[in-house]
């Protein structure tokens, strides 16, 4: 807990799902937060929910436009920590139907973005610090027919991470892939159909269960906690991986 204490996290993508939780587990060790995203009312509705009596503050930018992103870091000045849990629902076209257009689209919001938080981030980062980046199960169990895209992109970042852990060493550099999570996200994927996919994959996972926020955060505190990992990627999928 002393680990975190008193330190300066950023959490890209703070205001719902992983991000959130996140946010919840590192305040509770006593960090001082800040929660970035797009939609300054998310923000502030989680900036309440969190509480944190004063140490949780919120910047509004859009992590697709750099210029939003530079101004953002600036104005956040020197932290400890970066997680970054920020995406937008994948393209899920099969190959012969991709429409290129929103492939470029998640691209630049997936893995674009995350190398222009690293960009700026790296300015005010503390030496010694950490930034752990979020990928997912995609890459390991991609969706049949239509993940191609997203498994490529998702499969990219630890292939980001170890070259990014070398270059700023001896800051870390960390990856966490969830598996399914009862996020927002879910329900702009399939809606009301959300609680039939949950139930069946729930009974071929090992856990028995789909994860809430608050069962992965602790990857990402582990990740920021961990002195002595870089480079890594960080499973946390109930098994999803094995089935």
């Amino acid at each position: 807990m002393a680990q975190l204490m008193g330190r300066k996290i950023v959490v890209v993508g703070g205001s719902s799902g992983i991000g959130l939780g996140v946010a919840a587990a590192a305040l509770e060790r006593g960090a001082e937060l800040v929660i970035v995203g797009r939609s300054q009312e998310k923000l502030l509705r989680a900036q309440r929910d969190l509480g944190g009596n004063g140490r949780v503050s919120t910047v509004t930018a859009d992590m697709t436009r750099e210029g939003e992103i530079s101004a953002a870091f600036a104005g956040i000045g020197a932290f400890d920590h970066l997680v970054s849990t920020a995406g937008n629902p994948p393209p899920g076209d099969p190959i012969g139907e991709t429409n290129a257009d929103e492939v470029r689209r998640f691209i630049d919001d997936k893995l674009v973005g995350a190398v222009l938080v690293a960009k700026h981030a790296v300015r005010t980062l503390k030496r010694g610090g950490s930034m752990t980046f979020t990928s997912g199960i995609n890459k390991d169990r991609p969706p049949v027919p239509g993940g191609a895209v997203v498994s490529a992109i998702a499969g990219s970042f630890s292939y980001f991470a170890r070259a990014l852990a070398l270059e700023l060493a001896p800051s870390r550099v960390n990856i966490v892939s969830p598996g399914w999570v009862d996020t927002p996200m879910f329900d702009e994927l399939v809606g009301e159909a959300k609680a039939g996919y949950f139930e069946a994959m729930a009974a071929r996972l090992p856990i028995g269960r789909i994860a809430a926020p608050a069962d992965v955060a602790p990857a990402y505190i582990y990740a920021m906690e961990n002195e002595f990992m870089t480079g890594e990627t960080i499973h946390i999928d109930g098994g999803q991986r094995l089935i």
